[in-house]
């Protein structure tokens, strides 16, 4: 399963973990699978965060993920 690395400020809503593991093929269904197991996370996530696989930004929710790949969420990063 891959694993998941969470920025600091999402800790908190997934029991204290900074690395988390969810069964999924996608960042789209590593999402949910986020939210269906740590539903404090939902508000976080709806409201915008950057998925980093393997050093670069997902722009698209069909991006495939696997164990082997080297997963970050973190606060939505916006260009400027």
């Amino acid at each position: 399963m891959p694993k998941v690395n969470l920025w600091a400020g999402l800790r908190q809503f997934a029991d204290g973990n900074d690395i988390v593991e969810v069964d999924a093929g996608n960042v789209g269904e590593m999402l949910n699978a986020l939210v269906r197991i740590y539903p404090a996370l939902a508000p976080a996530i709806e409201a915008g965060t950057s998925v980093v696989v393997n050093g670069e930004i997902s722009v698209s929710r069909f991006t495939p993920i696997s164990e082997d790949n080297e997963i970050y969420l973190l606060q939505q990063l916006k260009g400027g």
